[in-house]
């Protein structure tokens, strides 16, 4: 199965869907790991702070399928931000992995003041080979844009909480300027009525889809990557057929126009592991 890619500023090509894995644990993980691969997904999305990295890269081996048909997003803590070097290596030791296709900053921690440092890191990881593309997870756009003026480097990506509940306009189209990819994770919300709401099911009934498919259609449609987690395979299975679900450009600003009062990303400049 050949799946839509977008081209990072790097040069490389990213699946636009992938596994999400939070919060499986690593016996989990290896399972459904696996039998995503067979169902069609190239991209899976990991972390040290997720806990099941191992399980991940059982997973992927245990598929049969070649290293290099699969994309591998990981993410290291807070604690790695002055020795970014040791932060990856011990993601790959953990994966059994030579090298990822996508690193990320997890957090960006600024009480500790050295995200900086961990950027300036990566960089270095990225032309060693060790990652193929770099980038970072829930920076605000202040962030990015300390990182761009000290470095001269943008990330790649970056992942943060983003659906129609919460569409995050004002980062995406930062991100957009400079060249950086967003990558969406909850993208199906986290348990707070999203999915019933009541555009998302009109839409999927009209389109005869899920409404989980309308959300992902969402994310795709406008270029974003998305990391939906499920181990239910007829759930992969949907999650991975939304690239001809043929919402109308109405659709999509019905949908970025949807709200739910009160709920707010968490804040990275005081949370953060």
């Amino acid at each position: 199965m050949t799946q839509p890619t977008v081209t990072l500023a790097g040069g490389t090509n990213i699946p636009m869907v992938g596994l999400g894995t939070w919060p499986m644990d690593d016996a989990e993980a290896r399972r459904v790991v696996r039998q995503a691969i067979e169902i069609g997904y190239r991209h899976v999305d990991t972390a040290e702070n997720y806990a099941n990295e191992r399980g991940v890269g059982d997973g992927i081996r245990d598929s049969g399928l070649d290293r290099s048909e699969v994309w591998v997003t990981t993410k290291f803590n807070r604690r790695w931000h002055a020795d970014p070097a040791a932060g990856l290596r011990g993601n790959l030791e953990r994966l059994g992995l030579d090298y990822v296709d996508l690193a990320l900053i997890h957090w960006p921690n600024p009480d500790q003041d050295r995200y900086v440092q961990a950027w300036q890191g990566l960089i270095e990881l990225r032309e060693q080979g060790l990652a193929r593309a770099i980038g970072t997870s829930n920076f605000k756009p202040a962030h990015l844009g300390r990182l761009i003026a000290e470095t001269g480097v943008a990330p790649e990506v970056n992942q943060i909480e983003c659906h129609p509940y919460l569409d995050r306009a004002a980062e995406r189209a930062y991100h957009a300027e400079h060249g950086i990819v967003t990558a969406a994770w909850s993208p199906l919300g986290r348990n707070n009525g999203l999915l019933q709401e009541p555009l998302i099911v009109e839409l999927a009934a009209r389109y005869g889809v899920t409404p989980g498919q309308v959300v992902l259609a969402w994310d795709v449609l406008q270029g974003m990557v998305t990391v939906p987690k499920s181990s239910n395979p007829e759930r992969l299975r949907q999650n991975l057929d939304v690239f001809d679900i043929p919402l109308t450009a109405a659709d999509v600003a019905a949908l970025t126009s949807l709200e739910s009062p009160g709920l707010v990303p968490a804040d990275s400049d005081v949370f953060g592991h």
